[in-house]
């Protein structure tokens, strides 16, 4: 039988622990873990049980909980969890882990209950995801060490197992800080956390994946002007021959791909390419002349992602690098490396990174998904040398302090609910910009296309999303098709950008009111009402002398004395963005 002991973190919330093999060490407001000698049995387990924490916990109390994966959120209540993304890790499709089974969330979790904060998180991730779980009215801490002989991994790690903190307050933005400084003694993010982001233009959300090299001079021949400001030019999906083979293009690039570039590059903007580093597609190059890269089965039959999870978008069945390989690390580096510095490339946006962590069989037995994953990461970088990296369709946890930027949303889509989505998304990990990584909303998009339209009062939602946001600005719209309205909106927001790409700062999980300084033109209040929310009447009041303006046509509002300004919000999907300037 296991052995209990009881720790209390500062907050004064304790917790239960097993040390069966396993002992903690409560360092100022985290808990570490370790074995208790490199010499202890290893043993094989799915499901770790790290702690049970002594919680009063209300089951309607309201949380905002992460996901394994980029495209999983939780809202709701403790007792009602709710999906916030599209796709959850236990549905049909991804299948981390069984639908039937309690909720999970990874990385983190919030509860908001009597206007008090309270947040569970693991700040770090170099060997195992880590997860919470509500069950019996009791919150649970675990690991998931697939199944994996677990002393391997910490003896590499001098015997450290992944860390865990419990932090309480009012102030959630103070909270979260904290849990970013934490996480940032295990994980030092990259450069780029701090660089100016990058704004442009991205070939996906006007083009998909039958972009062709015609294309790009197209947008690229109108970005001078009105259009100066979007440095950065984004070749994304569709560019190369296979899923897999990044330097060989496609027949829609008969020039090369390097051409298209050394062009970009002529013209005074920034070239940037997509790639999903650790998926091939069967009919690739690398897949054929290597299939020993590739993770199997226990059986020895080759793994394809749609065994196991979400099968892909397209080019499918895609089959996974096992980088713990050394071999397929130096292919990694260069690959990227041969972009870098033969073809000109600045940024790298890494997509489908989640499929990096995949459980399989491995070249080397003891390691788990994550490590190899880290690894793969890490060799990425070094044929990235300094060049940006975007980490996309990500495992987030496992992806700290190896991207320079993350995307935190689902892909765009000109349709309300999906602005919609996105902006709740973005809302509630914007507290990790340029605390872990500078957060990429997703593409701008203000124009409809064929097959994707929406209304104006949408796509000024939409606009206002980006607005609150900061971090990449990346048009996604045929930039020469672009009318009055988008050219006027991009405009806007490059010179927010250039004023602070900070993130509004919201005080609640309604992420309904964000507040952000801007400088000289005052502070900006952007308020969101969400589909389901009836009309409403908001009061605004401005600290000092001054008054209220509307940000997007300048207009001043009446104002009460005091300086309050009364907003009306209409039902349903809309927002306003005001200014308050002092003076």
């Amino acid at each position: 039988m296991a052995i209990q002991t009881v720790v209390t973190f500062p907050c004064g919330i304790s917790a239960n622990l097993s040390v069966d093999q396993i002992c903690y060490e409560l360092k100022g407001q985290e808990l570490v873990s370790y074995f208790l000698s490199a010499q202890s049995p290893s043993f094989h387990s799915q499901q770790v049980s790290f702690a049970e924490f002594d919680f009063p916990i209300h089951g309607d109390a309201m949380v905002v909980g992460d996901g394994l994966q980029m495209l999983a959120q939780t809202v709701g209540t403790l007792n009602n969890p709710i999906d916030l993304g599209r796709c959850a890790d236990n549905n049909d499709s991804y299948r981390v882990y069984a639908t039937q089974d309690a909720k999970r969330y990874y990385n983190y979790l919030v509860i908001a209950d009597n206007d008090q904060f309270t947040l569970f998180g693991f700040t770090s991730c170099f060997c195992f995801s880590g997860y919470f779980e509500f069950t019996d009215n009791k919150l649970n801490a675990y690991i998931d060490a697939e199944n994996s002989t677990i002393l391997a991994h910490a003896q590499a790690n001098n015997c450290e197992l992944e860390s865990i903190t419990v932090l309480q307050g009012a102030d959630l933005n103070k909270l979260y800080d904290d849990f970013a400084q934490l996480i940032r003694c295990h994980h030092q993010p990259r450069l780029g956390v701090t660089q100016t982001a990058p704004i442009g233009w991205c070939s996906w959300y006007a083009y998909y994946a039958s972009i062709s090299e015609e294309n790009i001079h197209k947008n690229v021949d109108v970005m001078s002007g009105q259009l100066d400001e979007l440095q950065w030019v984004l070749l994304d999906d569709g560019y190369q021959a296979y899923m897999g083979d990044w330097l060989v293009p496609s027949e829609h690039f008969s020039g090369g791909v390097k051409k298209v570039i050394a062009d970009i590059k002529a013209k005074g903007k920034k070239p940037a390419i997509w790639m999903a580093p650790f998926i091939a597609q069967v009919e690739s190059a690398v897949f054929k002349e290597h299939p020993e890269w590739f993770l199997r089965h226990k059986n020895g039959d080759l793994l394809k992602a749609e065994d196991i999870t979400y099968g892909g978008w397209r080019c499918t069945p895609w089959y996974i690098l096992d980088c713990s390989q050394p071999e397929v690390c130096a292919h990694l580096t260069h690959v990227v490396r041969t972009m870098r510095q033969e073809w000109g490339i600045e940024l790298f946006k890494l997509d489908a990174n989640y499929w990096g962590i995949l459980k399989g069989c491995r070249d080397e037995n003891t390691m788990t998904g994550i490590q190899a994953y880290r690894l793969g990461m890490q060799a990425i970088a070094k044929g990235a040398g300094d060049a940006w990296l975007l980490g996309c369709n990500a495992a987030m946890w496992p992806s700290l302090g190896l991207v320079d930027a993350m995307r935190v949303s689902d892909d765009v889509e000109r349709q309300g609910h999906r602005f919609e989505q996105i902006a709740k998304e973005t809302f509630l990990r914007s507290w990790q910009h340029q605390r872990l990584w500078q957060i990429d909303p997703d593409c701008a998009t203000f124009i409809s296309i064929e097959g994707q339209a929406t209304s104006a009062e949408n796509y000024r939602f939409h606009r206002d999303v980006l607005l609150a946001s900061g971090g990449l600005l990346l048009s996604g719209d045929p930039l020469y098709k672009l009318d009055d309205f988008a050219l006027q909106s991009l405009s806007a927001l490059i010179s927010r950008q250039a004023i602070t790409q900070d993130s509004a700062v919201f005080d609640d999980f309604s992420v309904t009111h964000g507040k952000l300084p801007l400088g000289e033109m005052g502070e900006l209040h952007i308020l969101f009402n969400y589909q389901g929310d009836t009309s409403k009447k908001i009061v605004l009041d401005g600290q000092g002398k001054g008054g209220w303006y509307d940000f997007w046509t300048g207009e001043k509002l009446l104002s009460e004395a005091g300086n309050r300004c009364q907003v009306a919000l209409k039902e349903g999907l809309n927002s306003r963005a005001l200014l308050f300037k002092a003076g």
